[in-house]
């Protein structure tokens, strides 16, 4: 009875009244949070960079962080779930490293891949499976970094823990061809031939391994045979400067690279014999115009030819920058300079290059002749051999 009394007395809401109540609650809650302290939020993202931030999050990052960069503190954590010795037996934590290196190698991230795979490494597994995957991976990444050696002998210590690994052998062969080593990339080529006799990659290897061994030998017999010819050559060379008692700037004995050229344009025309007769000597020459600050280059002069013959052959044609008219052959005087005294010597033009070369002023300068033109009893001729020269002492 008690109930039904309480069910007669329960009021009966109208809609208008139920709005009326909603409008209430309404303002009171908005009393209540206009009553609440005005406080800016500041423990979101920055509005000038919560985009920059958003990416640092692990959740909507689109790149795994470089070696040095800041990482986000859950990212920390969930590493830590990955990669902690506490949460992972030495096998699963070899396996997360590896799982993480074939990631970076299928985005051709060769060097994190490396990284990943030496990680994996570290963990010393008891594995043999693994740790011979980890050491052929690390050879593939190796590999597409060019770093052959380094590739070869990851493939190599895979296949002391699995000796019949198929890949490892196939990465060895390739690397050992790389090398040029040719005994070691045909016997892996066999090895692995006799467990898969159709590998037809191996067979091309193989084959082309061969052909290289016979062209490398062969060159190499080629360099030899050239090398001497030219070690006689230089003999010859060396013997026919010292009998014509040519002299260099410095005091030491007549080397290779003491007769090269060292002027741009004559470095590839260095002294040697004249091809028709074997004895006449052909030397690079450089002529200076101190006027114009410029150089004219003889790759070929022979050492037979006087002066003249070769200012005739030089001014055969005007000089572009003499627009006074002053270099013709007649209205020339050469110099050569003894940088040892510090002094200028006058050229008889009547004499040959290898009469001058005699003259106990003269040396060779950065393996090649080198003359001054200028017209005769000119302005240009006087400050040229006035011109201050300080001796220079070469050892």
């Amino acid at each position: 009875m008690k109930s039904l009394n309480n069910s007669k007395d329960k009021k009966e809401w109208t809609e208008q009244d139920r709005l009326e109540l909603a409008a209430k609650l309404d303002a009171e809650l908005d009393e209540f949070i206009d009553g609440l302290e005005k406080k800016r939020y500041e423990e979101g993202w920055p509005e000038d960079r919560w985009q920059e931030e958003m990416e640092k999050h692990p959740f909507f990052m689109r790149k795994a962080p470089q070696p040095g960069d800041e990482v986000h503190p859950m990212l920390v954590g969930l590493q830590n779930l990955k990669y902690d010795p506490e949460e992972n037996t030495k096998e699963e934590l070899a396996l997360n490293y590896k799982e993480d290196g074939n990631f970076y190698m299928k985005h051709k991230k060769f060097r994190m891949a490396v990284y990943s795979f030496t990680e994996g490494l570290k963990v010393n597994c008891d594995s043999d499976d693994v740790q011979a995957t980890l050491h052929n991976n690390r050879s593939a990444a190796q590999f597409f970094l060019k770093n052959y050696r380094s590739a070869l002998a990851d493939a190599q210590t895979a296949l002391s823990y699995k000796p019949n690994y198929l890949k490892a052998l196939w990465r060895a062969a390739q690397c050992a061809s790389h090398l040029q080593r040719f005994d070691l990339c045909a016997q892996l080529c066999e090895d692995l031939l006799e467990h898969n006799s159709d590998h037809q990659m191996a067979k091309e290897l193989l084959k082309k391994n061969s052909f290289e061994k016979m062209e490398t030998a062969r060159n190499h017999r080629k360099q030899l045979i050239k090398a001497k010819r030219d070690l006689e050559k230089f003999h010859r060379l060396k013997d026919a400067l010292e009998e014509r008692q040519v002299k260099f700037k410095c005091k030491s004995s007549i080397t290779m690279d003491l007769i090269k050229p060292k002027f741009s344009p004559l470095e590839d025309f260095p002294v040697h014999f004249d091809d028709d007769d074997q004895k006449t000597l052909i030397w690079p020459a450089a002529f200076s115009y101190p006027e114009f600050l410029f150089s004219d280059f003889q790759q070929q002069l022979s050492e037979e030819v006087t002066m003249f013959d070769c200012l005739t052959s030089m001014f055969a044609e005007p000089l572009p920058q003499d627009k006074d008219g002053q270099y013709f052959v007649d209205n020339l005087n050469v110099y050569y300079e003894n940088r040892k005294l510090g002094t200028v010597h006058k050229v008889n033009l009547e004499k040959t290059i290898k009469e001058i070369m005699k003259e106990k002023s003269f040396f060779i300068t950065g393996g090649a002749l080198l003359f001054y033109v200028v017209p005769k009893d000119s302005q240009i001729e006087k400050e040229f051999i006035n011109t201050q020269r300080r001796g220079t002492v070469y050892s």
